[in-house]
């Protein structure tokens, strides 16, 4: 089936490991041009070596999606390289749950910019480019526990639900201008992430994912490159009437559509 990604210019925050990396591979395989972004230098040599040396048109920066002005500077170099801007995936965040009483101001204020600002950063200045083409796509990376939040899912859950919240406003402003925005809310996926985090839990990853598993009605952690089959669906044609929504990729986990 032709997606209707080729030549598109296609930018993912957070590229270099997981589901952005993932992104990024998928994106590629469909003809997309791709930049990418991440924080440590190593990982995106990989990958843009991996790339290039299958033809992709695609460059990498450092930029950390937490900081003012680092994503920005992203999404200009994005078009400085390519011309133009089609799709944007914000895809930079992290996990960090704990008690209410536990998480600080600062660990509230570093969930809330790495997560909501970076999100609304990228949009204000890509959206700009996309109405003097006359369109593109806004996918934001968001979590099953933005919709049903749970105890000591702090400070996530509560970031992410702004990040929701930012997704159906946008769509409904940028409708009529061609631009679609939407989210997709991931589960439990296996990552390098989950890996440190086995790690950290003196446990073999394999003892990590089976433990994660259990409260999953298909009975497994989902892949990365799951994740990033909705993406490329959302970028792509075939997504060319749905804007405002949110898909879940959970294996059934969430209680709520």
């Amino acid at each position: 089936m032709e997606l209707g990604l080729k030549g598109k210019v296609v930018a993912v925050t957070g590229g270099s490991e997981g589901i952005g990396r993932a992104a990024v591979r998928r994106l590629a395989e469909e003809g997309a041009r791709v930049s990418f972004c991440a924080r440590r230098q190593q990982p995106i040599d990989q990958l843009l070596a991996e790339q290039k040396a299958k033809g992709v048109e695609i460059m990498g920066m450092v930029a950390d999606a937490s900081q003012p002005g680092q994503i920005e500077a992203f999404i200009e170099a994005t078009v400085k390289h390519f011309g133009r801007i089609d799709v944007v995936v914000n895809n930079a965040g992290g996990s960090g749950q704990a008690p209410f009483a536990s998480v600080l101001d600062e660990s509230w204020q570093n969930d809330i910019n790495i997560k909501v600002f970076a999100q609304i950063r990228t949009s204000r200045i890509a959206v700009p480019y996309m109405k003097k083409q006359g369109g593109g796509r806004i996918i934001n990376l968001n979590m099953v526990g933005a919709k049903q939040p749970g105890a000591a899912m702090f400070p996530t859950s509560v970031s992410r639900a702004a990040g929701l919240a930012l997704t159906k406003g946008l769509s409904k402003e940028l409708a009529g201008d061609n631009i679609l925005v939407n989210a997709v809310a991931v589960g439990k996926i296996k990552s390098e992430g989950q890996e440190r985090g086995a790690k950290r839990n003196q446990l073999s990853v394999e003892d990590h994912y089976a433990r994660n598993s259990r409260s999953i009605p298909m009975g497994r952690m989902g892949e990365a490159e799951e994740v990033a089959d909705v993406i490329v669906f959302l970028a792509s044609d075939a997504a060319s009437y749905i804007t405002g929504t949110c898909i879940n990729v959970d294996g059934g986990m969430s209680g709520v559509l």
